[in-house]
């Protein structure tokens, strides 16, 4: 099932999607049904057909959710920790090494609500930056104890020069205004046959150019999605509502860094298209 919000009467419900229509789900927001289901026990969708009307209809879609936290994890790919080592010149590997399983994963806090846009939603250009990048990852919707309600799409934009010059600037790099996008909506795992099969392209274009275009498999996921949740829940109560993004495996280089008005498209047939313009913030 994809579920995801809708604007009705200038108030935003959950909806049921499928062949470009809505089926509302009057009186509850996406994060309402999620605490539901928490309470409930239940799956999502099970939930959300019993509660949704019986009749589907045109609809404006907005952001799928306002999520709670939302979380990052990095080097869960070996192309991205071998690029980060060789932008730093890191001869000990510091990015290779938590890659590696028998190492902890870097997990790390992208922000609220606050800083997430929907589909078609304007991403952030730091204006201190000359190199800000997509990074198109799988994320996931995370119940009570860590409980995966579904699968969406992601971009973790971060402006990739801060980073650079040095480790600890990573929270200028990745949190601020238009730093994540996510959507179009939240696939539920009865529908995801195997999370680690997924094809995932992105293509960044500047009017009819294509200045990017990259793929990969969350086959090459270095880490189990499980894991991951079981280290971010380590001594961390995070709320139901919450996301958690779980890397990503294709690489912007700095000669297609974005610009304001460049379109990011990241697409996985089994959740749809994610497609956001750049602007500076």
């Amino acid at each position: 099932m994809k579920l995801g919000q809708i604007l009705r009467d200038n108030t935003v419900i959950a909806a049921i999607f499928a062949n470009g229509k809505a089926r509302p789900i009057p009186d509850y927001s996406l994060y309402d049904l999620v605490i539901r289901a928490d309470v409930e026990k239940t799956d999502l969708q099970t939930l959300a057909a019993r509660l949704a009307t019986s009749h589907w209809e045109e609809a404006d879609q907005v952001m799928p959710i306002l999520p709670k936290e939302v979380w990052a994890t990095g080097c869960t790919y070996e192309m991205s920790a071998a690029f980060r080592d060789a932008e730093h010149g890191t001869r000990e590997g510091f990015y290779r090494y938590v890659h590696l399983p028998e190492h902890r994963p870097e997990v790390f806090f992208k922000g609220t609500a606050r800083v997430c846009v929907g589909p078609n939603r304007p991403i952030g250009i730091r204006r201190d930056s000359k190199f800000t990048a997509p990074e198109p990852e799988l994320a996931v919707l995370l119940g009570a104890k860590g409980k995966v309600y579904g699968y969406t799409l992601a971009n973790d934009v971060s402006a990739w020069d801060i980073e650079r010059e040095n480790p600890l600037y990573l929270p200028q790099s990745k949190t601020y205004n238009g730093c994540c996008s996510f959507g179009p909506v939240f696939v539920t795992p009865d529908e995801i046959a195997d999370p680690y099969a997924l094809e995932m392209t992105c293509v960044v274009k500047r009017g009819e150019t294509v200045t990017f275009s990259g793929s990969t498999s969350t086959g090459k996921l270095g880490r189990k999605i499980e894991t991951l949740v079981e280290y971010l829940f380590m001594s961390n109560n995070v709320p139901s509502g919450s996301l958690l993004l779980t890397g990503t495996g294709i690489i912007v280089k700095e000669d297609a860094a974005l610009a304001p008005g460049d379109v990011v498209e990241i697409r996985v047939p089994e959740i749809g298209t994610l497609s956001n313009p750049a602007v500076l913030v």
